[in-house]
């Protein structure tokens, strides 16, 4: 673990000045808020359990708050950075305030959405302050195409914080809760406070915890064959899912069936399941033609939450 001085990560004055000499205004579309206060990003780093043997990987490093305290604690970083402007001066920052480290850190200048491969050794932890706009879909595609990613922790929205840390059965649990936890084991991890961003935003946050599966969950369906049917099932959540499965089985009849033969009742409903109840069904789908839409690609992991479930807001 690296020694620093005590002023190498940002403070207010500094994430303003900052902002001011690269001309940047934190902007709506990209969630763009900054975390101005350094014991906060050290209180993550320390929750996510960062090792001094950890591969980061960070996205929206933004102003390279998070970054700094990351290097601190972590062998390598690699930062994940979409906007033109940041991605051209982080480096430099990370330069200046922590030279000792900077040979330890890497830049991305990409859309995480698009990236399939990063730098270096493979990334052991995942670490971020995700933009709200796109929280679910950047977190479950990182989780599906890295991994060795073994452990999460990413800042949210509080209301996403508590959908991805739902269990069954609560009135908050939905396709995030599900996808989540086909790759890991979720709990909510703590809160962060509005004053802590700059500007601050008209939310709350809220850190969530991911862990690898020991195991990943035991079925002979496909990721897509059981994301299918998560989608199918809390489509129409309302829904028994006798009947909200009849699209993806071919008629209520034939998710009955279905249903029947993974040992759930067809009168249940979606937020009622276990990702291996989701499973189980997945695996009795009725045999005959699978329809393109109800059989996502594997290169997609279906992470996108429905346009009303999707926040606006902010993230570094």
């Amino acid at each position: 673990m690296s020694t620093t001085e005590p002023d190498a990560l940002l403070g207010p004055a500094d994430i303003r000045e900052l902002a001011a000499a690269l001309g940047v205004r934190p902007t709506k579309q990209r969630g763009q808020n900054f975390v101005i206060d350094a014991n906060t990003v050290r209180r993550i780093v320390r929750t996510a359990d960062v090792r001094p043997d950890d591969v980061v990987v960070e996205v929206g490093p933004g102003l390279g708050s998070l970054t700094l305290a990351l290097l601190e604690a972590a062998d390598r970083v690699v930062a994940v950075e979409i906007d033109d402007v940041l991605a051209g001066a982080l480096p430099a920052t990370v330069t200046a305030r922590m030279p000792e480290r900077a040979d330890r850190f890497t830049l991305v200048h990409s859309d995480a959405m698009q990236v399939r491969e990063l730098p270096g050794p493979p990334p052991t932890a995942l670490v971020a302050n995700l933009p709200y706009n796109v929280a679910v879909p950047v977190l479950l595609t990182m989780l599906d195409r890295f991994p060795t990613i073994e452990r999460t922790l990413v800042m949210v929205q509080a209301e996403v914080a508590d959908r991805l840390a739902a269990r069954p059965g609560n009135k908050v649990y939905g396709v995030p809760s599900v996808k989540a936890n086909w790759y890991t084991d979720v709990k909510r991890a703590g809160s962060i406070g509005r004053k802590v961003f700059w500007p601050a935003p008209n939310v709350d946050s809220g850190l969530v915890s991911l862990v690898r599966r020991a195991e990943p969950v035991a079925t002979t369906a496909t990721k897509a064959e059981v994301f299918a049917v998560v989608d199918a099932a809390f489509a129409q959540r309302r829904k028994t899912l006798r009947a909200a499965l009849s699209g993806w089985a071919g008629s209520a009849p034939a998710a009955e069936a279905a249903l029947v033969a993974a040992g759930i009742s067809p009168q249940a409903r979606g937020e009622a399941l276990t990702v291996e109840e989701f499973a189980a069904i997945a695996e009795n789908k009725p045999a005959g033609d699978k329809p393109a839409e109800n059989r996502p690609a594997e290169n997609q992991p279906a992470g996108d939450l429905p346009a009303a479930d999707e926040p606006a807001g902010s993230a570094e």
